[in-house]
């Protein structure tokens, strides 16, 4: 798994990543309450805004980890946005992209670079 300064997360499994956000940012905004996931056959760029996950507190951007194309969006969260506060490194993925760039991911910080990054928060 490799993270984002934004607290996005992504898993590779060939050339398609999945992608979500960090226990941290599930964390800090609190109670989802609406997840709004890209369609697929949606090209991102690395860094765009691509879905958007909404709590009782406040209204965030999930940006694309990597670039590619959306090939799958997860159907379950849309019904059932606390998911992603329950497990948000799992069952509270947002979507699967298939890599265009496979080397953007080694540009990603490993769990022991992103644990470091935390404790400078």
């Amino acid at each position: 798994m490799r993270f984002t300064r934004d607290h996005e997360w992504v898993e590779i499994d060939g050339d398609v990543a999945t992608v979500g956000i960090t226990a941290y940012a599930a964390e800090q905004l609190g109670d989802v309450v609406f997840v709004e996931t890209p369609d697929v056959g949606r090209t991102v760029k690395q860094g765009d805004g691509f879905a958007v996950v909404e709590s009782v507190k406040a209204a965030s951007d999930v940006y694309a980890p990597v670039s590619g194309e959306v090939v799958e969006a997860n159907p379950d969260i849309s019904g059932a946005p606390e998911t992603v506060n329950a497990d948000p490194q799992g069952g509270g993925w947002f979507a699967r992209i298939r890599l265009a760039n496979p080397a953007e991911v080694d540009a990603l910080m490993d769990q022991a670079a992103y644990d470091a990054y935390l404790a400078t928060l």
